[in-house]
Formats: structure tokens, sequence, C-alpha cells
């Protein structure tokens, strides 16, 4: 028997009685087990005022903690996140000598687990001499959930060395800690691993192996994956469909949700957040409808994630109002919300609205954060708001206390080039606390095509030759400004010294949706099947224009041809094939 005097008066066996109040487990005498009847006589001592022989004699004749007690009281600990009476199990382990326990002390790495302190779980599943399955699979999900992946990996190697056989739980937590930097050639060595042992076929890591593919960008793989699985769950068809998105196959996602929708299979917030998403970057303004329709019949119209999704798509089709509409009925406002909302009118360059939205957030009690200042500089550039965006830059610090950031320091860049400030947009480059990126240096290349500004153009475009080497855009660019200052033989010298690095521009195109087909357009084109009808509608429309006193910018054709042949050229770019395929 254990004496009283060893036992804390406010910590019998870990807990205290608060937390026995928080728990709701304090039980009937009538029916209570000898760890019950303990902990309900310290309960009362506390809170009933017992004398201290009534409480000792109340422990007189109490048994032997066993390890399914302390099992239960280490559950309740995860449970409700409570790190002191997990020690305090901790320690009644160590007395009680049941440190050898393995069933046992995976319960406490998970207790730990659960209560966020990874280097405590990591001491006990260090000390155990010996480990089950369940203790290597908790270790690793414990440090892929904390975004501790190097570890995760790590623990899964070691598992590996000492022939520890693993299961489909292993295999699924460990392709997680692949997915979060993007591993592409870990995940293969994890599929041939799960492939050879059947694990495979398993539902989890089937759903494991084609979302990490996806976010690897190997989305053949992933579909390779997705079409050799047995059974799908509404999670597997969910991240299918979040991989075509993120790796810009909208369409094919579109198709993927009806083929979906016709098994009647469950949808989740994730599917329509994906499926939306699809929807605004095609500008599908009629599907995006339909899924907004089915977000309001699905319950989900309150959800944070989905609604910012349907301001955002509203937004990108030109439908500020229906955006706005949305964002107003959604009463607890998140600051994504907000920053969806902002960012909806920046894009469409109504800065009026945007500073509305910046002080009515403030009023609201949001803090605004780097996302929110991305939006209003980013307005202020298409605005031509020079001095303002200066003052929200220099605020940005000065009076919310946020650093910017290499996107903030792009916007500024962009804000002072279009505003035609390049000497001043070249010298705040300059002054930048870290190295400018690409994107700064492409910002101010741009700015020198407008302007004709020669010199800076060079040392933007070298800058970005060294950092993009593979970007044959940067090499038209900067061909663009050589043609618009007249200088042929550099042209020539660029477009050689493009050829010879075998880089490959990639052709824009455009597109426009009739009577929900789309067509996609590029300069020249001659493959689609009523090109010749199209070509008919927009010489009628330029025949038309010309009555009105329209005369071709000729000036933005950059070949050294005759005013003839430039008109001609104009007259195939890919944005007006798409509007006469619309007129």
């Amino acid at each position: 028997m254990v004496s009283l005097s060893l036992l804390p008066r406010k910590s019998i066996l870990g807990f205290t009685v608060n937390f026995l109040s928080r728990c709701k487990i304090l039980p009937r005498r009538s029916n209570a087990t000898s760890l019950s009847r303990n902990l309900f006589v310290c309960a009362s001592y506390e809170q009933e005022n017992l004398s201290q022989g009534q409480y000792e004699d109340g422990f007189s004749n109490r048994n032997v903690v066993q390890a399914s007690e302390l099992m239960e009281i280490l559950q309740l600990c995860a449970r409700n996140g409570d790190i002191t009476e997990a020690k305090a199990c901790h320690g009644r382990i160590f007395r009680l000598d049941l440190q050898g326990d393995v069933t046992l002390s995976n319960v406490l790495i998970n207790s730990y687990s659960k209560c966020g302190f990874v280097e405590l779980a990591r001491q006990v599943f260090d000390g155990m001499h010996e480990r089950s399955l369940v203790s290597w699979n908790t270790m690793i999900g414990l440090y892929t959930r904390r975004r501790r992946e190097s570890e995760a990996l790590d623990i899964f190697s070691e598992m590996r060395n000492e022939s520890v056989k693993f299961s489909e739980f292993t295999i699924s937590s460990v392709l997680s800690a692949c997915g979060a930097n993007c591993d592409a050639l870990e995940c293969k060595k994890l599929h041939c691993l799960s492939t050879k042992t059947s694990h495979d076929l398993n539902l989890y890591v089937g759903t494991a192996l084609l979302d990490l593919y996806a976010k690897c960008g190997l989305i053949k793989d992933a579909v390779q994956v997705f079409e050799s699985m047995q059974d799908k769950s509404s999670v597997t068809w969910s991240s299918m469909v979040a991989g075509y998105v993120q790796n810009k196959s909208y369409e094919e996602a579109l198709l993927l949700y009806r083929i979906a929708q016709r098994m009647s299979l469950q949808q989740n917030q994730f599917t329509l957040s994906s499926v939306i998403c699809a929807c605004s970057n095609l500008a599908a303004l009629i599907e995006g409808k339909q899924m907004h329709a089915v977000m309001s019949k699905s319950g989900f119209g309150s959800n944070v994630f989905v609604a910012s999704s349907v301001i955002d798509m509203y937004a990108k089709c030109g439908s500020l109002r229906e955006s706005y509409v949305i964002f107003s009925e959604v009463e607890d406002k998140s600051i994504e919300l907000w920053n969806t909302i902002i960012s909806g009118f920046a894009k469409h360059a109504r800065p009026r609205e945007v500073m509305v939205l910046f002080e009515k957030m403030q009023q609201d009690g949001m803090q605004p954060n780097e996302v929110t200042f991305s939006s209003l500089l980013s307005v202020c550039g298409h605005t031509g708001l020079v001095e303002e965006g200066r003052k929200i830059f220099r605020f940005m610090r000065s009076k919310y206390g946020l650093s910017p950031n290499v996107v903030h320091y792009s916007c500024m860049v962009d804000v002072l080039g279009r505003a035609g400030l390049l000497p001043e947009a070249y010298e705040f480059i300059k002054s930048m606390p870290f190295d400018p990126t690409a994107s700064i240096w492409c910002s101010l290349l741009a700015s020198c095509r407008v302007y004709k500004n020669l010199e800076l153009a060079e040392v933007a475009a070298k800058k970005l030759f060294e950092l993009e080497p593979e970007n044959a855009g940067n090499h038209v660019l900067l061909s663009n400004i050589y043609a618009a200052n007249k200088q042929w033989e550099e042209i020539a010298k660029s477009r050689k010294l493009l050829r010879d690095s075998d880089v490959k521009k990639v052709r824009g195109k455009s597109w426009i949706e009739v009577k929900d087909k789309v067509h996609v357009f590029s300069v020249g084109e001659s493959g689609h099947p009523r090109i010749r009808e199209i070509c008919l509608v927009l010489d009628n429309l330029v025949i038309e224009l010309r009555r009105f006193g329209y005369k071709p910018s000729v000036e933005h054709e950059l070949h050294d041809v005759e005013i003839g042949k430039k008109e001609e050229l104009l007259m195939q770019h890919s944005e007006k094939l798409a509007f006469a395929r619309g007129f």
C-alpha cells in the first residue's frame, strides 16, 4: 500500500479537481471502479470539505493503479490538451515501473503529441526498449502534423533500417510529409515501395499518392494512379479535382466533377472550392453560377473557404456586384474574405472602392496583413496613384508594423514604372534589403518598353537572362523594345541569341465561350473549323469601323515591314479572332 504522504493533495494519480470537473467524469459511488472511487474521494475532499481523517480512510484500501487505468487517464489528457496531468501520469508510470509497457508508452506519446509537446514525445519514443508499429506510426504522424517533414522521413528511414514492417498508415503519413516539400523523387521511391508490398491498392495510400504527384506537378502520374484505383472515396475524387486545378488543368477539373456528380458522390467544401476556382480561372460565369447554387443547396454557404472562392469567381468574371453581395451576406467575415473582395476590386482598377473597403475592414476590427497591402499597392499601380502608393508602402511599417516583402517591393516598382518614373524605380530596386527577383526586373523591363527607355531595359534584361535563362519571354520583350526604338540590328542579334539558346517561346492564346463551348485561338490561327467565317466577320468589322475614322495603331506592330503588312499582321492577333467568333 502506498503511503498517503507520497501523494500530493491536489494531484492524486495525476488528476486535479478542476480537471475532473472539466472532463465530467465524477462517478457514482455504487458502480465505481477502484480508480474511480479513489478519484471520487479526492474530488469530494476538495469540493465537500471532508475531514483529513475521512480523506485518509477513503484511500486506505486503494488498489495499485493498473496500466489500463493510466491509459484511460492519458486519453482524457490528450482529448483535453492537459499537459500537466499528462506529465503527472508519466511520473506515475515511472514510479510503478510500467515504462516497459509498449501500449502504455504509445498512449503517452500520443498524449504528448496532442498536447503539442513534440520533444517530450520523442524522449518517450527514444527511451522505449521495444517498439511496436503503432510507436513508429505515431511519431511519423506527429512530425508530419507539426510540419517537421524531414524528421518524419528520418524516422521512416530508421524504421526501414531496423527492418520493421510498415502499414498503409505509415506510407500515407510519409507521403504527406513528402507533399510539404513537393519531393517528387521521394514520392516515386515510395510509390515503388508501396507497389512491391501491395499497399498501393489501399484506398488511403492511393489517395495520398495522387495528391502528392499533383502537388509535385506530375499530373499525368496522378491521373494514372487515380485510374488504376479500384476503390475511390469522395476524398479521392476531391483530391483529383484539386490536383487538376493546382496544375491549371481547369477544363479537366470540371469534366471530372461532372462525372463525380453523375455518380452521386458526396460533396465537401474542398471539392466545391476547387471547382469554383476552376470556373474563376476560366471566367466561366455560367458554370460558376451553377456551382454557387450547388454550394447554397449543400449548406456550405457559410464556409469561409467556399464563400471566398465564390467571391473571387464572380470578381474574376467581372460580376463585382454579385461578388460584393455574397461578401455582405457572410456574417463572420475573416481576413481572407476581406482580402478576397479587396483584391477583386483592385484587379478591376477600382481604387475608390478598394480604399473604402480598406477603411471598413479596420472599422470592423480586422487588422490588415501582407496580402491586403499587396492589393492596395496593385490598384495604385494600375491607376497611377503614385503618392498614395508611396504613403501605403511607408505606413505598412510605421503604422501597421508590417515588414514589406518581395511582393510589396515588386508592386512598388510597378507603381513607379507605370507612372514613367523609371530612374526612381531603378534606384528603389538598388535600395532593397534583399536581392531583386525576376518578377521585379520583369516589371521594370515592361515599363521600359512603354516609355522606350533602352538603357534601363538592357540592364533589366541582363539581370533576367541570369535569373531566368529558360524564359523566352524576356528575350522577346527586349526585342520588342529594340523594335520600338528601330534598332533592327539589335533585334536580329537578340533573336539569334534566342534561337541559339534552344529556348522556346510559348505562344499566347485567347479564348471565348460560345454556347457552353470554349474556343481557343492563337496568333495567325488556321486550325479552327470556322476560321474563314471568323476572318470575314473581322474584315467587315474593320471596314465598318473605318467609316467612323478608325485607324489601326501600327506602332504596336514591331516587325520591320511595310505599314500595309503591319495592318494585316495586327488583324491576326488572337484577341481579335476570339472577339470575332463571339460577335
